[in-house]
């Protein structure tokens, strides 16, 4: 009964999205086409797909139980203090479709140093690592026997620039941050509370630049999170948001006057909006 109440939930919420959000079609800036161009609209089939999800389906036959040791909001699906990899791999770690999204955002974006909270078995570590072999990475995860599973698919698909540390989010991104020195790309997907979001993006504000992008997993998995997105849609640094429904990008970008809010979908699921029909909300942002 949990979890149809929490996805009618998700539904409404992806039903609002839905109606106001836009395509590359409603866009003239330069910038936000561009993105929506080579990462939103890109459906090329890369090199490292395929290896990534051999890996994913060899964990969804894995029955091993772990004890999983959470120190975020945990699982709105499966509390369990013990799982089956498979469990984990199926409901926990990133799909097909957002793992290569993440990969084309990494590649658009061209980061050296690149920072992941919350790496779980490393799926989502793996695309974006591999998209750039030059960046440095580091993945932070809460769980020993998870990060142990991680290290172990990283190291069968040959990926040599990630480094995952294992530890409390709080001790270890200090850490981290002070390692890499500054952040060009940071991905959070490890405690979808607000107040832990939002304490996290403050901790690695200093290390953020005019090209940095950050990415928020799960905007609008839950109200805190919806709460959260909104606060950081609205910061003072912030010049660019873009909320994707499952993923919400947050750019820094200077030479940007006018902070712009925008919701993007693909334009294969807005057929209607074709250009033909100009949109009377459409984005003139740098």
């Amino acid at each position: 009964m949990k979890w149809i109440i929490l996805y009618s939930r998700l539904l409404l919420r992806y039903l609002q999205f839905f109606v106001k959000a836009r395509t590359r079609y409603d866009l003239h800036a330069p910038f936000a086409f561009r993105f929506a161009e080579e990462v939103l609209e890109d459906d090329r089939q890369f090199y490292a797909f395929e290896d990534i999800e051999l890996i994913r389906r060899g964990l969804l036959k894995n029955k091993r139980l772990i004890t999983i040791k959470d120190h975020g909001a945990g699982s709105l699906v499966n509390s369990a203090s013990q799982r089956t990899v498979e469990n984990i791999a199926q409901y926990s770690a990133i799909s097909p479709e957002s793992g290569q999204f993440l990969f084309r955002l990494v590649r658009f974006v061209k980061p050296k140093q690149m920072l992941e909270l919350g790496t779980s078995l490393g799926i989502s570590a793996a695309y974006q690592a591999s998209a750039v072999h030059s960046a440095e990475m580091i993945s932070i995860e809460g769980c020993p026997q998870t990060a142990a599973f991680a290290r172990k698919n990283l190291a069968r698909l040959g990926i040599k620039n990630i480094q995952i540390q294992q530890g409390v989010f709080e001790e270890q991104l200090p850490k981290a941050l002070q390692q890499l020195g500054k952040l060009d790309y940071l991905y959070i997907d490890g405690d979808h509370r607000r107040g832990a979001s939002l304490s996290y993006f403050a901790t690695c504000l200093p290390y953020l630049h005019t090209n940095s992008v950050v990415v928020l997993a799960d905007i609008h998995w839950s109200d805190e999170m919806e709460m959260a997105w909104k606060e950081l849609q609205n910061h003072e640094q912030v010049s660019l948001s873009i909320d994707l429904f499952h993923f919400g990008l947050l750019f820094f970008r200077t030479e940007q006057k006018a902070r712009t809010n925008l919701r993007l979908i693909e334009a294969k699921y807005k057929l209607w909006r074709t250009g033909f029909f100009p949109s009377s909300d459409q984005a003139h942002t740098s």
